[in-house]
């Protein structure tokens, strides 16, 4: 059970090519979406589990395309409860793929 007073409202929604990821919490949904897919580039709306989203893709790099994602099948399909997960979200932000931050800082072996 979420405690709404103890929790950040705000999740991040991020991709590392055409995998997409849900954090909030502390946790991330990784899912895979479209194939062309290059990049989020902004969250326009955020209705308990439904996004209307601006992404960019291969086939139209020179211009923004509105895409939806509907998280509630996703969750079911994890067995995760989605009114008990979504409910304290208030917004959501475009922020950074959790893997793509490995990608860019390698570790020197010494």
């Amino acid at each position: 059970m979420y405690i709404t007073s103890m929790v950040n409202s705000k999740a991040l929604l991020s991709n590392d090519g055409e995998y997409i990821s849900f954090s909030f919490n502390g946790r991330t949904i990784r899912f895979k979406g479209p194939y062309s897919l290059v990049k989020i580039a902004k969250v326009k709306e955020w209705d308990n589990g439904y996004l209307v989203i601006d992404a960019i893709y291969k086939h139209s790099q020179n211009e923004l395309v509105e895409d939806y994602i509907d998280l509630v099948p996703i969750l079911e399909d994890l067995y995760i409860d989605p009114k008990i997960f979504l409910q304290p979200i208030k917004s959501v932000e475009v922020g950074e793929c959790p893997s793509c931050s490995l990608k860019k800082s390698p570790t020197k072996l010494t």
